[in-house]
Parts: C-alpha cells; sequence; structure tokens
C-alpha cells in the first residue's frame, strides 16, 4: 500500500508540474547551442529597440541561460541588473555565464519577487508566448517599473504566416506553449495595463522567422 500511494503522489506531482519546468529544464544544457543563430539575432534586434542611456536597473523576466544579460553586462558593465526565470536548470546555466553581481531569481512573471520601482527598464525576449495569464504578468511588469520606466517585450509576431502555423501546431503538440500575439494584440495588452507612448514594430529574423518588439512607459506620476 504504501509503494502504491507513493507512485500516485509522484505521478499527481508530475501532472500537476508546469510544461515549461520539464520542457525547458531537459534543454538547458543544449539550449545555447542549439539556438544560437537565434539568439544572437533576437538579441540584437531587441537591443536596438531597448531605451538604454547609461547607469539604468535592468531587469529581465524569462532571462533563461542569460544571454541577454550576459552582453548587456559585457556592454554596459555599469547597469544594475537583474533576471527571472522559472526553470531551475536554465538559471544554472545563467549563473555560470554572468558574474555575481547579476541578481537572479527563480519564478514566475505573474508573481515578480521583486519590490515596488525596482527597475528603469523591464524586457521580456522569446517568452510571452508561454504566459497563460498576460494581464497578471504586464500587472507585476508595471508594478516592479519606476515612474517613467520602460516595458520592452520582444516575441514571434502573429501577423506572419510562419508564426501562425508554428502557433497552431504548438498548441497541438507543446503543453508549454500558450499564445502568440499580432502587433495590435499586443499593444493592446500594454495599454489595457496602464502603459503608455506604446508602439511596436515587426521584423524578419531571416527568410521565415518573424519577430516583433514591443514598448511602453510607465506614467511618470
Amino acid at each position: 500500500m504504501i509503494r502504491r500511494a507513493t507512485c500516485r503522489e509522484k505521478s499527481n506531482e508530475m501532472k500537476s508540474k508546469p510544461p515549461v519546468l520539464e520542457s525547458y529544464g531537459r534543454l538547458a544544457a543544449d539550449y545555447d547551442r542549439r539556438w544560437s543563430g537565434y539568439l544572437r539575432r533576437t538579441i540584437q534586434e531587441t537591443l536596438t529597440r531597448m531605451p538604454l542611456h547609461g547607469g539604468e536597473r535592468v531587469l529581465e523576466v524569462g532571462c533563461g541561460t542569460g544571454a541577454l544579460l550576459a552582453v548587456l553586462a559585457e556592454r554596459h558593465p555599469s547597469r544594475l541588473l537583474s533576471g527571472i526565470d522559472p526553470v531551475p536548470q536554465m538559471l544554472a546555466q545563467a549563473r555560470d555565464r554572468l558574474r555575481e553581481e547579476v541578481t537572479l531569481k527563480e519564478g514566475w512573471a505573474e508573481q515578480l519577487p521583486f519590490e515596488d520601482g525596482q527597475f528603469d527598464v523591464v524586457v521580456s525576449l522569446s517568452m510571452f508566448h508561454y504566459i497563460r495569464d498576460p494581464d497578471a504578468a504586464l500587472a507585476e511588469m508595471f508594478r516592479v517599473l519606476r515612474p517613467g520606466g520602460w516595458l520592452v517585450i520582444s516575441d514571434w509576431c502573429h501577423d506572419y504566416l510562419s508564426c501562425r502555423l508554428c502557433d497552431w501546431y504548438l498548441k497541438w503538440s507543446d503543453p508549454a506553449h500558450f499564445k502568440t500575439y499580432r502587433r495590435a494584440e499586443c499593444e493592446g495588452l500594454l495599454r489595457d495595463a496602464g502603459f503608455q507612448t506604446v508602439a511596436s514594430e515587426r521584423y524578419k529574423i531571416n527568410w521565415l522567422w518573424g519577430m516583433m518588439t514591443a514598448t511602453g512607459k510607465k506614467p511618470s506620476w
């Protein structure tokens, strides 16, 4: 009886475990090598659209292996950098590559473990399509930004046929995936969350794959 109960408990735990933890726990060790080209291009495109002038406190939500934070630390060592990700194995990779001054925490976008108004810029790269409750996540990003701070979200763009097909396939095949957004949808979510000066831009990182970067400013009350 004891052994059967233990097996059932483990089975229930596996079923209740968020799929993204299992998927990216397996991918963590090989993630940077497998997606090196994609990471390089999306980081480059995101950085060109980030409002950085010097000394900003930056939080990356869904920092993964720390690839974007590593580039920020190299180019702008004076910035105070932080990252959060729910996958322990991905964070372990990030800790191996980043200096000790970079703050890394385990957690979810819908419940950011940071104080109100702590950051000048919050950025999210290739992560937003996993979020089950985008309104809650955006509310948290809004909360941890200082008045006048900026949110930057780069993600797959549903305006492109390739992304629409991928979205359909992943909804059927990958329980970690949730939804890709059109530019207009993403802008609407940011405005509903209270952001001003909302804008977005879509672009291709190769002949096939389309991305977008949306930005919004927290009002300077």
